[in-house]
């Protein structure tokens, strides 16, 4: 019988003892393991804080939003806490005010709708009977209405999803009490924090981060009164507008449309003239059409020469790069990352802009967008005469005293 040990150098048999998994193997298995298991809880706790990470970034910029008015207000005498109180206190009763003008104009609407159904129903019945030749009567139609299946799913539904309903507004509520807290400490102890941040830097790092947070604070500071007073003007216009054709609830319509149009980015266009407009348009379809006219005309002149002026030297950035933020954020952070999108591109591009060296730009036509009429065909003429002309020959050239000779040729 064949023996398998192999033998040793030495004349003894191997030992299979000696085959054993490294001592190190067991170990790294535990390490990968454990640091799968930390990757998997540090996921699942981003995912379960995602919420209170957002409001915690919606509150500091909206804590950099109203820091220059508390540092004004601090400047003067005042304590932050102070100051900062009265600044919110000051956004909650413009809040208050404009959702109470429009909730009494949406109210008003819906009573006079539901008063005016009954005549709305009559005409849309005798328009149907007049041109398909149908003879409906309203009674008719509101038992079929009222009877049908679809509206009693509607009601059930309705009723069962009373409860999560309560409990979105309930969370929206908290998520709004978070943001305002956040944003209230964050503002009243603005140096106490940037004191503890910089506490842990060395003195050259202290010095960008303070620099980024002045240049943060400028630019968000700056695109919220730069859009305030846009509102302003922008409600003004309309409200004299509609004041002029009489359409009811002129001044929450004006309102509504400064304050969605200047800080909804791209939307709010549209949002904020669609609702003045149907208002009008139950006075009278032509008024509706001078409001859109309006609008639109209001708009061109507020992209093309009131913006450019109030926002030169707040929020610098150019159209595309807004609308391309924009549409980062929102397709990062949804709505959150929509409202926040511009000011904080400002703000980068300010900070990035302070590193950057720049060259002077030479002085070429193509540079500056323009080109010579008839430049080009007359470059490309003059190379075609200088390409065809014949060269003279040498003894002409040394008539004329173009060609020298010496000992060593001709030169």
């Amino acid at each position: 019988m064949i023996s398998n040990d192999i033998p040793c150098p030495e004349g003894r048999p191997a030992d299979r003892s000696d085959a054993r998994m490294p001592r190190w193997l067991p170990r790294a298995m535990v390490l990968a393991l454990a640091l799968v298991a930390c990757f998997q809880l540090a996921t699942w706790g981003f995912h379960q804080l995602i919420t209170l990470l957002l409001n915690v970034l919606i509150a500091f910029f909206l804590a950099l939003a109203v820091e220059p008015a508390v540092d004004w207000m601090a400047a003067r005498g005042m304590r932050r806490g102070l100051a900062t109180g009265l600044v919110f206190a000051s956004i909650l009763v413009a809040a208050v005010g404009f959702f109470a003008l429009l909730g009494s104009m949406l109210a008003g609407q819906i009573a006079n709708m539901v008063e005016e159904f009954p005549q709305y129903l009559d005409s849309v019945i005798s328009w149907i009977n007049s041109t398909l030749h149908t003879h409906l009567s309203r009674v008719e139609v509101q038992n079929n209405l009222l009877k049908s299946d679809w509206l009693q799913k509607y009601v059930q539904d309705s009723a069962n999803n009373v409860l999560a309903v309560s409990a979105t507004v309930l969370g929206s509520l908290f998520n709004l009490l978070t943001v305002a807290l956040f944003s209230f400490y964050f503002a009243a102890d603005g140096p106490r924090l940037r004191r503890a941040l910089c506490s842990v830097l060395p003195p050259h790092r202290q010095t960008e981060v303070l620099r980024a947070w002045e240049i943060a604070v400028a630019k968000t500071g700056g695109y919220l009164y730069s859009r305030g007073l846009m509102a302003l003007i922008s409600g003004v216009a309309h409200y004299v507008l509609l004041q002029v054709l009489g359409v009811p609830y002129a001044p929450a319509l004006a309102i509504w449309v400064g304050l969605v149009s200047q800080f909804i980015p791209t939307i709010g266009t549209y949002l904020a003239g669609a609702l003045p407009i149907l208002i009008a348009f139950t006075v009278d379809p032509w008024y509706a059409l001078w409001v859109f006219g309006f609008v639109v005309t209001y708009q061109q002149f507020e992209n093309y020469l009131l913006q450019p002026r109030i926002t030169a030297k707040t929020v610098d950035i150019h159209p595309a790069v807004a609308f391309g933020s924009v549409v980062a954020g929102t397709a990062l952070m949804g709505a959150v990352g929509a409202l926040i999108a511009i000011p904080a591109t400002a703000t980068l591009q300010a900070f990035l802009g302070a590193y950057v060296k720049r060259y002077e730009v030479t002085d070429d036509l193509r540079v500056h967008g323009r080109r010579r009429r008839g430049a080009g065909v007359l470059a490309r003429f003059r190379r075609t005469l200088h390409d065809e002309q014949p060269s003279a020959p040498l003894e002409d050239r040394k008539a004329a005293g173009g060609v020298q000779e010496d000992g060593e040729g001709v030169r």
